[in-house]
């Protein structure tokens, strides 16, 4: 084979000189991709390229609303720790303060 560039990396980015897309020998005559003049390739191409550059946006927008959301249940985990603490601290303080009083009103 003497393609000079990858799916990921093609040789050219311009969807006019990218060599056309032939199907393979394994895939029989007439299965999934209908074949299509060589002047209307160009023109299929570029809508290949766009579909292509659109997927992985929107699986990177998917990913951070899922990141965003874990932080925010995150987020909200921390403040309910801290609410739980200062709870307990406050509690403590009160339960001091009551001895304390106690304390003074027995002297």
């Amino acid at each position: 084979m003497n393609a000079t560039g990858t799916i990921d990396r093609p040789h050219t980015h311009d969807p006019q000189k990218q060599a056309p897309m032939t199907s393979s020998a394994s895939e029989p005559a007439g299965s999934a991709t209908p074949s299509f003049s060589p002047a209307a390739a160009p023109v299929a191409r570029q809508n290949r390229t766009r579909e292509m550059q659109l997927i992985p946006e929107a699986l990177a927008r998917a990913h951070m609303h899922d990141r965003q959301r874990e932080a925010e249940a995150e987020r909200q985990a921390a403040r309910l720790v801290a609410a739980r603490r200062m709870q307990r601290r406050a509690e403590r303080v009160s339960l001091r303060a009551r001895r304390a009083l106690a304390m003074a009103v027995m002297h």
